[in-house]
């Protein structure tokens, strides 16, 4: 019975090299990127918050925190930037305003 060794050329192990550590380079690139999450850092700075009180509702906020703006384009403002689902609000919920 005869027995084979397995042999591999240089080029072959330049091959294989490669294809072993091109995942693990791109796998580290992609664990060491945080831009995304450094852009919503300095995106949560740009606003005030303010904690909604008992009585308060989205056009009375609108007024308060514009009263030279259209009080539509506030709530719309509102809704968009706080992503929310109904234009109901809870006491003690804190609510981001648009500047």
């Amino acid at each position: 019975m005869t027995t084979t060794s397995l042999r591999i050329t240089r080029r072959g192990r330049v091959v294989l090299g490669l294809a072993l550590a091109l995942p693990v380079m791109a796998l580290s690139v992609f664990l060491a990127s945080s831009g995304a999450l450094a852009e919503s850092d300095a995106a949560s700075d740009d606003f005030e918050y303010m904690t909604v009180l008992s009585g308060d509702t989205l056009w009375s906020i609108a007024t308060m925190i514009s009263p030279h703006e259209d009080p539509r384009d506030v709530v719309a403002k509102i809704i968009s930037l706080n992503q929310l689902e109904t234009a109901s609000l809870r006491p003690g919920q804190d609510i981001a305003l648009p500047r």
